[in-house]
């Protein structure tokens, strides 16, 4: 791959700011020189991304061994498990493929090999499935994938700056391979019905059995001198949290999250069973909701048919419509529905093809909830619920779960009249010319803030559980993704309640930026990127380069993953034609520029492949 960079770097012909309009083609080089004052946003982007790494390796210090092994009590369980583990180095790979220096790769790939060792070697006793190991085959026995794809959070990015690692390639076509049949001691999917299995799945197959509380909880453990995170005080009050999670035969949506695995394994060489595979198993799930009054149900029978291993409730089975389990801490039912968080196997979809029917079946779910509206006190309210007395759950309000989301996707403007407000939305409709800056600044505080708390944290790792240190992670990339890709951070939600929040989501993104001089992924030292405005077909980004002395070379690509053509750059006046999906720009010292930039989105098939590469 060195090569061919050398040869994209050698080509590398300028085409100055001024000069007449010609194709600018992967090997050319559009100039900036005009000097430009350095903005608050760009320097607080910079210190960002500094801070950031030093407070990281501070982190990474304490709570890591030099095998990667994260230095606590290892247990099975939904609670505090090998998901939690690795959850705390999220968001490292964003934050690397932003442009933070490369010690942020190898911490978080040290951290992410480590506890594939450490939890094949980890053993449970009484939960029979772990016995061997919690992990075979480097990818967890049995879980659901709530679970699952908090475990995947960082593999599922990992290929934005390491797409080369035989390793990754390797596990994104085995861990692909689990859910579509490859893999004989895996029998998670049934390509008859196009159905996976159970709600528990993994690396030693479905669960086909009633769940127990055991398997949900882990083994047996004096929780005296620990901080549980979950509001239980004991071990008998974990094995209560999970004694109504007991239906798990027969699909799930929360199975969509696996379709993330065939992505990235798409993405690599694009092959193309895995992309059928995943829109086939997609389209399986928006027939089911067409066919049930547009809503997704929450169970799939071991038949194909819904709600049969629910004694035909569609609303049926663990994190389901009618899922509110006792809460023992409280001894309050809770509604715990995870079936709105499974949009983002949908948004995978889109991503493939660009195809609105996997934004409409969204679309129209929400209408239908929103249908059943009352007026209590003044005041509209709207179900979340649904079970043998017909929906519940009312709060205050329409339900907008995932309308920022869709419209980031679509660009419509039914879609923005159907979504709340936003600060960063705002911004970019020209509503909030503060938000960069203090978005940034509201980061940066918080990383000081998690830096202070690691100091002042007197946990040992004999009394310290997965999750215990986690909200001390000081990687802080919402503000970056947004004000320099223009990009969605779902697991970190930039919409609060009314978007999905759920982990193991792979890169949504309107711009992403590369370093050809070092052969890397993210902005080159001293580049800082402010994308001010986006529409279905155009991209307003200002690059500016720090430096006095030096001057840096960016390419600038279409989308996270190549999916957008870039058909134009309007710096000014002047136009360049790209009709590609990156193109290059050179900064002479001190100079910046607003460049516009007109798109075909989601055009391209998208590709973990560097620009240079494709």
């Amino acid at each position: 791959m060195k090569s061919s960079r050398r040869a994209f770097l050698a080509g590398a012909s300028a085409v100055a700011l001024g000069a007449a309009a010609a194709p600018v083609r992967a090997a050319e080089t559009v100039r900036i020189v005009s000097p430009m004052a350095a903005p608050d946003w760009a320097l607080l982007q910079r210190e960002l991304l500094r801070v950031s790494a030093e407070a990281c390796a501070v982190y990474y210090a304490r709570y890591f061994d030099e095998r990667g092994y994260f230095l606590h009590f290892e247990r099975w369980g939904a609670n505090d498990g090998p998901d939690d583990t690795i959850e705390n180095v999220n968001d490292w790979p964003q934050l690397h493929a932003l442009g933070a220096p490369d010690s942020i790769k190898a911490m978080y790939t040290q951290a992410w090999e480590g506890h594939l060792r450490q939890f094949t070697a980890a053993k449970t006793v009484d939960v029979e499935i772990g016995r061997q190991g919690m992990f075979y085959k480097e990818f967890h026995v049995q879980n659901d994938w709530q679970h699952h794809s908090e475990e995947m959070t960082l593999f599922n990015v990992q290929g934005l700056s390491d797409p080369y690692n035989p390793r990754f390639r390797d596990r994104a076509r085995r861990f692909a391979g689990l859910y579509m049949g490859e893999d004989p001691d895996a029998p998670n999917y049934d390509p008859e019905h196009k159905i996976i299995r159970s709600l528990m799945n993994g690396s030693r197959g479905p669960l086909l059995r009633k769940a127990t509380a055991l398997d949900w909880a882990g083994d047996p453990f004096d929780t005296r001198g620990f901080h549980l995170g979950h509001g239980e005080d004991s071990y008998a009050q974990f094995l209560e949290h999970y004694e109504e999670y007991t239906d798990v035969v027969g699909d799930h949506p929360l199975n969509l999250f696996s379709t993330t695995l065939a992505l990235n394994a798409y993405m690599l060489e694009h092959e193309p069973k895995y992309r059928d595979w995943l829109l086939g198993y997609v389209d399986a799930w928006a027939q089911r909701a067409r066919a049930n009054d547009d809503i997704l149900p929450s169970n799939v029978g071991l038949d194909g048919a819904t709600g049969s291993a629910a004694d035909g409730r569609w609303w049926g089975g663990a994190y389901g419509w009618g899922f509110s389990p006792i809460n023992p801490s409280n001894g309050q039912r809770e509604d715990r529905n995870r079936v709105q968080r499974t949009i983002l196997g949908f948004f995978n979809a889109y991503l493939l093809t660009g195809d609105d029917k996997y934004l409409d079946t969204w679309r129209r779910q929400t209408d239908r909830i929103n249908a059943q509206r009352r007026t209590v006190d003044g005041k509209v309210q709207t179900p979340g619920m649904y079970g043998p007395e017909g929906w519940y759950g009312w709060r205050n309000g329409l339900n907008q779960a995932n309308t920022l989301d869709i419209w980031w996707f679509s660009m419509k403007e039914s879609d923005r009249r159907r979504a709340p407000d936003h600060p960063w939305v705002s911004y970019l409709e020209g509503r909030n010319a503060d938000y960069p800056a203090t978005a940034l600044r509201e980061d940066l505080a918080e990383v000081y803030k998690r830096a202070d708390a690691q100091r002042k944290d007197t946990t040992a790792p004999d009394t310290r559980l997965a999750d215990a240190v986690m909200d001390q992670n000081p990687a802080q990339v919402t503000a970056l993704m947004q004000t320099m890709m223009g990009a969605l951070h779902i697991a970190r939600p930039a919409w609060s309640s009314t978007s999905s929040g759920s982990g193991g989501s792979p890169l949504y993104a309107r711009l992403r930026y590369f370093d050809p001089a070092r052969g890397r992924a993210g902005v080159p030292e001293d580049v800082a990127a402010l994308v001010d405005s986006m529409t279905a077909d155009e991209t307003a980004v200002t690059l500016i380069n720090l430096s006095p002395t030096q001057p840096r070379t960016v390419v600038v690509q279409g989308g996270g993953y190549g999916e957008h053509r870039i058909r134009s750059v309007a710096i000014g006046d002047t136009r360049h034609p790209v009709d590609g999906d990156h193109f290059t720009l050179r900064l002479e010292p001190g100079a910046g520029a607003r460049l516009v930039l007109a798109m075909d989105r989601y055009v391209n098939q998208p590709s973990l492949a560097f620009p240079w590469d494709r």
